[in-house]
């Protein structure tokens, strides 16, 4: 050894100075290239927003709302009718000569007038995207019109007194493409907030 200490021959380590022999630096580091060779390969870490955020395509549209006109009315109509049909119940029991099974019928019937217009309801939809908006119309065959909002110059809501107490209204979008004159969003609920949300889109294209 550099101490100049006498070593044993089965000795690993010097008695005076505490330093490992040549055979025990070459045992260890043979030890340690087995342990390294072994051990599996790291993974590289996701950070924690990547985690937590999934993967978005830039060319995948994201869906800002989707309306339809108010069913405010069409719930009135409902009530109206349930309501009549019992009057017409009541009515009808007052003619003895009319059986039941002919009254009851006719009261249900009333209820066909407010289906009709719920069902008219449901063949408009109104979707705003991050590039355009949409107007589908029809039940079987559907109709779809695309705005893009790089076209749109200006947005208006427009309400009643009316339709302002009942919270609802019309959003009118001027199109720079459109020769037909501005497009409706008719009576949609809560036409504020909605053309706020179209207002903010706008802002990103323009």
């Amino acid at each position: 050894m550099n101490c100049g200490e006498s070593l044993k021959p089965e000795a690993r380590f010097c008695a005076g100075c505490g330093a490992a022999t040549e055979s025990e630096v070459t045992r260890i580091a043979s030890r340690t290239a087995t342990l390294v060779s072994a051990s599996p390969p790291l993974r590289p870490q996701k950070s924690r927003e990547a985690v937590l955020r999934p993967t978005q395509h830039d060319d995948a549209e994201q869906v800002v709302f989707t309306a339809r006109p108010t069913l405010l009315f069409i719930k009135l109509g409902y009530a109206a009718a349930a309501l009549g049909g019992v009057l017409l119940i009541f009515l009808l029991a007052l003619i003895p000569q009319l059986p039941a099974f002919v009254s009851i019928p006719l009261a249900l019937a009333l209820l066909l007038i407010p289906a009709l217009y719920h069902l008219r309801r449901n063949t408009i939809r109104y979707t705003l995207t991050d590039s355009k908006i949409e107007i589908d119309q029809g039940l079987i065959g559907r109709t779809t019109r695309n705005i893009p909002l790089r076209n749109i110059q200006d947005v208006t809501v427009s309400t009643t007194v009316l339709q302002r107490l009942l919270g609802f209204g019309d959003l009118v979008i001027d199109n720079a493409n459109e020769q037909g004159g501005p497009t409706l969003l008719r009576g949609i609920p809560d036409p504020r907030r909605h053309a706020d949300l179209l207002l903010r889109e706008l802002r990103r294209w323009h």
